[in-house]
């Protein structure tokens, strides 16, 4: 196949440049040198210039004032929306504006000053992302309390105070369950009574309409002022860590109303929570800072430092779990985690935790949301059914991904797609309806696995207590004892709880409401870690000569502590939803206190993600990433095939090939270029003759340099010729030439064809390319892009390849 690129002595030749064919390319080259180093040609009647004029210093002279420098542009070197960001000349970017600052650091004391700024601006940006966010999620959590005691009563002496605030203000020193007398349910203040069937369907009906008036306010402000605020935007956050932009996901907007909105979907009393969108809201606050310092604002790679930082901020205020913070970041939603990452992350997560804790929306002395004390140490044979737990948990959490991502699918192929808010009313309407007769699913959730979590002792009151013991003493070690009536009861309320909340949750993950997952994995998890625990308890019991008993269990003191296994199978529950291991071992025991059991909560999530990796390798998060067709390569994903590079890569045969030259080439050419292709950027050539490699320029720099050329200088015209050379060459015959070496990337990451795809797809990976150029013995080929290695890898698995929506 013949190469016709448009040069300026031959108007009506095709500007799109065709490269020889594979076949042909693959004969010996007269005038190659034989490797696969990309060489220019000397030999080229088009290639005018020596290597000595390629100096970017270099100026040529002549008549016509050619020998100006070609002018700067602004907004080069920026991306556009749902478009990959090219890590590589972002970092090479940033070091150049580093050395500028440190080569005039000794010409004075402001520059001095500068230099100074400069080291310590991403000290500082942290510094103010952990501070933000420790206030907002201070604010939310407070907010959140208060809304959802609303649905049940009112403080009238202080309307502000939630229930807990409205009794602790009371003078009396002790209340009878859930009553006290500052507080007012919603029967007391109509009829002046809480018993009784008017009383029940008051507090019933005032139940749902709180909760329809909270979830429609939520998904009200989502559809009118923020659509980027739904979900739980951690699939997205590790999109845009991985290099891909969404304009708007990160903004104030959606900061303002996802804030808002977590709070009002939480109060609604859906099976959702707060924890995992503060991670995005803290991703927001980091995105709006950067802009405060030029170093990361303007620059995508370098913002992606204080985006990490800011999801390890998100962990750690929504848990209390500053370095449980750091090992999500690291494990779950980072790309690219350099060590100098890792210690502004954990700096950040550290101030998060200190203002959270100074504001203590908890309530407690402890800074961490589930705090227990268990006074008894685990035995050797509770590993079976820690592992059991784990087991259990990574079967319901691949059975939740497989349902959850089936209702997904079939919700944006739906009418229900086209009706979000009817949706979210549907769905709060009926969860509001099963959930109130249920004790345990009308408590707020977090409430819920606090109750789960926690010993029983002579002050619970609760049907979860009803053990057949007498306690004479506060300080007496709590026996070992048969399960009253109250526990049997509690038991089947709680495993008609646990099948709600498995089944409503499918429906609520997703809807057009700021929702995490975080909560209701840990809730369904611990209620089956309660129930196998007091299974255990009374097996104790009434065996206690067991051998595997008989050491622990023969004192008479209670050896098994249900709230223990709660925790394990709530670790198991969500280790099998999101797959995370260490990190999520780490944030259960902040979250708890319970350091002395890191080993059973080990077993249980390595159970968990042995089975759930059985039976589908993708999290909850990466499903989705998958579902919205998101660029995201996964780095912890091996790439085994055989293939090669010239298998993957564009044009394929019989395919045109679009690219530039570099000295040949008129303004009009390069517009119809522009014109009649939608590509995100073109490589340029030598010349038609020669097929070796100058560079590689965007079309956005490319686009924006046509059109600030042609407003600033008069001169340029249709046939002006496109220049990427350092000079123009000297005498010139024609208009003023339109030069853009400065929007040429020069130094473009270049393969041969014959380069294994495991190679291909581990510099992706690893070096964040947005695309390689392919040559073959140093001439270009072809190009592979960050969209060709997914589909490749579709392909390869059997699963539709236009899945991956955007580049």
């Amino acid at each position: 196949m013949e190469t016709k690129p448009l040069n300026r002595h031959d108007s009506m030749s095709n500007p799109l440049v065709r490269p020889a064919n594979y076949q042909a390319l693959n004969q010996p080259q007269s005038n190659t040198t034989g490797t696969s180093q990309m060489t220019h040609s000397s030999s080229s009647d088009d290639f005018m210039n020596s290597e000595a004029n390629m100096d970017p210093n270099h100026q040529s002279s002549g008549s016509n004032g050619m020998d100006s420098e070609e002018q700067d542009f602004a907004g080069i070197g920026q991306y556009d929306d749902f478009h990959t960001i090219d890590w590589q000349r972002d970092i090479a970017r940033d070091r150049m504006r580093h050395r500028h600052i440190i080569k005039k650091k000794k010409n004075s004391i402001l520059d001095w000053i500068i230099s100074g700024h400069d080291a310590w601006s991403g000290w500082l940006c942290v510094f103010l992302v952990g501070l933000i966010a420790g206030v907002v999620a201070g604010t939310i959590d407070i907010g959140a309390s208060w809304m959802s005691d609303l649905r049940f009563g009112i403080c009238p002496e202080a309307f502000w105070f939630n229930k807990e605030q409205c009794c602790w203000s009371s003078n009396e020193t002790y209340y009878d369950g859930d009553n006290c007398s500052n507080w007012s349910t919603w029967p007391k203040v109509f009829i002046n009574t809480n018993v009784g069937v008017g009383a029940y369907i008051i507090s019933y009906i005032l139940y749902v309409m709180w909760s329809l008036l909270f979830a429609s306010l939520a998904a009200s402000l989502v559809m009118m002022f923020a659509p980027y605020a739904c979900g739980s935007g951690i699939p997205e956050i590790k999109t845009i860590l991985s290099g891909f932009i969404i304009r708007g996901y990160l903004g104030k907007w959606t900061l303002l109303i996802k804030s808002l909105g977590m709070v009002l979907a939480v109060s609604a009393g859906l099976s959702l929570g707060k924890e995992g969108p503060l991670v995005h809201v803290s991703c927001c606050i980091g995105n709006i800072l950067s802009y405060l310092f030029p170093k990361y604002g303007k620059n995508e790679a370098k913002k992606r430092e204080i985006l990490s930082a800011a999801a390890a901020v998100g962990v750690s205020v929504a848990f209390g779990a500053p370095i449980g913070g750091v090992l999500f970041s690291l494990e779950e939603a980072s790309y690219y985690f350099p060590l100098k990452t890792l210690w502004r992350s954990f700096f950040a997560a550290l101030v998060a935790a200190f203002v959270l804790r100074s504001i203590n929306p908890f309530g407690n002395e402890h800074s961490v949301l589930f705090y227990v004390e268990y006074n008894k140490p685990w035995i050797f044979i509770e590993l079976i059914p820690f592992i059991l737990l784990g087991v259990i948990g990574g079967i319901i959490g691949s059975l939740f991904i497989k349902f959850n991502i089936k209702w997904c699918r079939y919700r944006k192929t739906s009418m229900l797609g086209q009706y979000p808010r009817l949706e979210v009313l549907i769905v709060t309407l009926v969860t509001a309806f099963i959930a109130y007769p249920n004790p345990y699913t009308r408590l707020n959730t977090s409430n819920l696995i606090y109750l789960l979590f926690s010993q029983c002792g002579a002050s619970n009151n609760d049907d979860l207590c009803d053990y057949q013991r007498n306690f004479t003493n506060v300080n007496t070690a709590i026996e070992i004892a048969a399960a009253g009536p109250g526990v049997l009861k509690a038991i089947w309320l709680l495993a008609l709880a646990l099948i709600f909340k498995c089944v409503v949750t499918v429906f609520t993950f997703g809807i057009k409401v700021p929702c995490g997952l975080f909560i209701p994995s840990l809730a369904i998890g611990s209620i089956i870690g309660r129930l196998v625990g007091i299974a255990m308890e009374q097996l104790a019991y009434n065996y206690p000569e067991w051998a595997v008993f008989a050491g622990e269990c023969s004192t008479g003191e209670n050896c098994i502590t249900p709230g223990l296994y709660a925790m394990v199978g709530a670790a198991a529950v969500l280790g099998g939803v999101t797959r995370m291991t260490v990190s999520l071992v780490v944030i259960m025991f902040e979250l708890t206190g319970g350091v002395r059991y890191i080993v059973p909560l080990m077993a249980a999530v390595m159970a968990s993600k042995w089975i759930g990796d059985a039976f589908g390798r993708e999290g909850i998060y990466d499903a989705h990433i998958i579902l919205n067709g998101y660029p995201f390569l996964d780095s912890k994903e091996e790439f085994s095939h055989t293939t090669l590079a010239h298998d993957v890569m564009k044009p394929s045969k019989n395919e045109e090939f679009y690219v530039m030259t570099q000295d040949s080439m008129t303004l009009e050419d390069v517009e119809q270029l522009l014109r009649e292709t939608d590509y995100n950027g073109f490589p340029v050539v030598v010349s038609k003759q020669s097929q070796y490699l100058v560079g590689y320029v965007t079309r956005r720099d490319l686009t924006i340099a046509i059109c600030q050329a042609k407003k600033t200088t008069e001169s340029i015209v249709a046939d002006s010729v496109v220049l990427f050379t350092a000079s123009v060459p000297s005498p010139w015959n024609g208009p003023p030439p339109l030069r853009l070496r400065k929007i040429l990337d020069l130094a473009p990451i270049t393969i041969t064809d014959q380069t294994p795809m495991e190679t291909v797809v581990d510099m992706f990976r690893k070096l964040g390319l947005r695309q390689t150029l392919v040559t073959h013995n140093g001439r270009l080929l072809g190009l592979i892009t960050k969209k060709d290695v997914l589909r490749h890898i579709k392909q390869l698995e059997s699963e539709d390849p236009e899945s991956v929506l955007f580049n």
